[in-house]
Formats: C-alpha cells, structure tokens, sequence
C-alpha cells in the first residue's frame, strides 16, 4: 500500500471528511483492521484565508509548497491538496514535489466523463468560480462545459463557506439557498453540479435535491484509495 499525503487544514473540518472517507476506502477494499496509511500536514487556515483574501497567492504558494516538503519527507508517494481553491497555486507545490500530485479537478472531471455529463454547474469559493485555474482545467483538459451563478448567488456561496461552514456553522436558512442555487444551475442547463469547496458537502447532499451532486471531497478521497492500493 502506498503512503497517501495530504496537505489539510483549510479547513480541519473537510480534512477530517477526506481522513474518514480514505480509511473507509481502505477498509472497503481490504477488509478486516486494515486502515490507510497517512502523512497529513494541518495549516493554520487562518494565515491562507488572509492572504487569499488579500490577493497575496505567492505567499500562500510559499506556506503549502513548504508543508507539501514535509509530508513528502514524511514517506508520502504522492500528494492530495485537500481543497479546491488552493490548486490555484499547484503548479508552485508540483515545482517543489519529487512525487506526484493527484489534483482533485482531474479526478472530478474522470468521474463525470465516466458518467456522461458534458456541462456542470460549479459552486466553489468566489476564486474557484470566478477565476480561470479550475474551470479551464475542466473545458480544456476535460472538454467539460462549465457554469457558474449569478454574481449575486456566487456572493452567497463564497460568504456562507467562510463565515459559516469553515467554522463548522450549519444553517438551514443557508441549505435552502444552496439547493435554490443548484436548482437554478439546473435550469440553465447543468446535468449535475460541481460541488467544488470541500466544505459544501457538510451542508447539502442528494437528499436535499434532485439535481446530480459530484461531492469533490469524496471523489478525491475514492481516487487516493485508488491509487494508493494500484500496483
């Protein structure tokens, strides 16, 4: 079995999602008390959201290139940044890497090539939806046809992901506009939604609408499992 690395912490509540989803991967696949192996290293969230949000995306390069060092020193075979908005800088931590990076908008758009689907709706932080590094890796690796909301539900989105759900905050006022959201992407068109924060998960799910949901966080994790029992 191949040692998984994951770069976590932003936020510790959808790296918690990924560590539980891979253990039960693992436990799938071999049964008995067999359980993943792991190097994690948790940032502080606190510094990366300030620079985010301050446009300072060198800094926030330097912070994860630095840790991904470390989990690669740790014994990792390969590497999983356990969030969609910071694939912005992947290509700063794959520079600093001997081992390879499972990018999780590529493991995404394998599982809907695999069912089908040719135009998604995606739901992210502002910067996952607004800017070019995760929806042009979709259309021109991928062939994927991506929309996003409206200015003011992209507002919506990015607000209650920080304010509410990185602080482990569960709304029901909250649900209701994300489903509102998804169901309006559907109406444009979108055969299924991108649920690309890794948070979102741990606010709506498929039992709260009938819109296709691809939950990034658990896709990712089912492609670790994956890859790290591959031969």
């Amino acid at each position: 079995m191949k040692t998984i690395g994951l770069l976590g912490g932003m936020s510790w509540e959808s790296t918690a999602s990924y560590y539980k989803a891979i253990n039960e991967g693992i436990k799938r696949e071999l049964g008995g008390l067999h359980s993943a192996k792991v190097a994690l290293y948790s940032v502080n969230f606190d510094e990366i959201e300030k620079l985010q949000h301050a446009g300072d995306w060198p800094a926030t390069a330097e912070i994860l290139s630095n840790a991904a060092k470390s989990v690669e020193a740790a014994g990792a075979d390969f590497l999983l940044i356990c969030t969609n908005t910071m694939h912005k800088v992947a290509k700063d931590i794959e520079q600093v890497m001997s081992i390879p990076l499972l990018h999780i908008a590529d493991a995404t758009a394998k599982q809907l090539q695999a069912d089908g689907i040719k135009k998604v709706g995606l739901l992210g932080t502002r910067f996952t939806m607004e800017q070019d590094f995760y929806i042009n890796r979709l259309t021109e690796k991928f062939g994927i046809e991506v929309i996003v909301p409206d200015l003011p539900d992209r507002e919506i989105i990015h607000r209650v992901i920080y304010d509410e759900l990185c602080k482990g905050i569960i709304k029901d006022e909250s649900r209701a506009e994300y489903v509102r959201i998804t169901e309006s992407l559907a109406e444009h068109g979108a055969e299924a939604v991108i649920l690309g924060c890794t948070e979102i998960a741990l606010l709506i799910s498929s039992e709260n609408t009938d819109v296709p949901l691809y939950d990034t966080t658990i896709i990712h994790a089912e492609a670790a499992v994956k890859l790290a029992l591959s031969e």
